[in-house]
């Protein structure tokens, strides 16, 4: 396996799931700041690595693997620290809901890559804005305090039910698309 710089973006981004976890952890002031700073940032490499695989014609298995394991260990990883520090119930739905639809549809993709029909399942828009509503949403209540008297954790936490929204709205889309090769199926 060669390695290019697409690669080494989403192997960065692996790389910072225990940053943030450690930071999510200490007792320093700064801590929760630096952890969204750098989750945005793995956040970005997400779109980034894509583009410039792309660009650069460096598309590769070993990428195509990697990249959703790492967005969907660093989301996880993310929601399951924000869950322990707030455990609502309500908190906890949105966090099964989005962990749970994450693992269905890997497996859904999966299934249908053995099959020859991944295409049916491809990323749409959809997909992509949940992705946005997610990241953002994670972000702000990573960081937690407010900006002044903008209540960051708050807006995070109302975005998060438009991620779960779009979340289970994908699900559904992915599901339609791939029921005819399901209902076939021996």
């Amino acid at each position: 396996m060669r390695l290019n710089t697409p690669t080494i973006l989403t192997l960065g981004r692996v790389a910072v799931i225990p940053l943030v976890l450690a930071l999510f952890y200490v007792d320093w002031p700064p801590a929760r700041h630096v952890a969204a700073l750098l989750f945005i940032a793995a956040a970005l490499t997400d779109w980034l690595d894509g583009y410039l695989a792309r660009l650069w014609n460096q598309t590769s298995g070993f990428g195509a693997f990697l990249d959703p394991v790492a967005d969907k260990l660093l989301v996880a990883v993310a929601l399951v620290m924000l869950l322990r520090d707030d455990p609502r119930s309500v908190m906890g739905v949105l966090v099964a809901v989005i962990i749970g639809r994450e693992i269905t549809i890997s497996a859904l993709r999966e299934w249908l890559s053995e099959l020859g029909q991944r295409g049916r399942v491809a990323v749409g828009l959809l997909g992509k804005l949940k992705t946005v509503a997610q990241m953002t949403a994670i972000s702000l209540m990573l960081w937690q305090t407010p900006l002044g008297p903008i209540p960051v954790y708050d807006i995070g936490y109302v975005l998060l039910f438009l991620a779960s929204a779009l979340t289970i709205w994908s699900m559904i889309q992915y599901l339609r698309a791939a029921w005819p090769v399901m209902r076939d199926s021996p």
